[in-house]
């Protein structure tokens, strides 16, 4: 995999600012992730922006843990990304189009310090299911 990115595209019936306000606030993506992995914010509810660090109580199966995360990339309304300490990448990318948004949620390990790791426990493949899953939630939240 040269490219080490995997990503899915969805229109969503809201404007990009509505969508961007859901996704700064990390309170909020236990309730649209589709990886069933996320089960809530750890610490106090803050709005994320360049360089805001956030924690978040997970799960891998029956198995509970933590993850701190870091926001590494953001644009206002249009762009937001955060890495843990494997350094690979969440990112959201909203382009506003007729009637909303059209959203694109990337797993990039382009960046990770074990990238070959990541491709041998399966995670692309897992991680591109649960972005499809994640979209359809978010799309079903903004839906009439």
């Amino acid at each position: 995999m040269a490219e080490r990115v995997v990503s899915h595209t969805k229109f969503v019936a809201a404007p990009p600012e509505e969508i961007f306000a859901l996704l700064q606030d990390p309170s909020k993506l236990a309730e649209i992730d589709g990886s069933d992995m996320v089960l809530g914010q750890r610490g106090e509810s803050q709005r994320l922006e360049m360089g805001s660090k956030f924690g978040m109580d997970m799960k891998l199966g029956p198995i509970p843990y933590r993850m701190s995360s870091k926001v590494v990339e953001f644009e206002q309304d249009r762009l937001i990304a955060w890495a843990h300490f494997g350094k690979h990448r969440w990112r959201w990318e909203l382009e506003p189009v007729e009637g909303g948004t059209n959203v694109t949620e990337s797993f990039d390990w382009s960046t990770s310090i074990f990238p070959k790791g990541i491709e041998l426990a399966g995670y692309p493949k897992k991680n591109g299911e649960a972005v499809e899953q994640t979209l359809e939630k978010l799309a079903a939240r903004f839906a009439d």
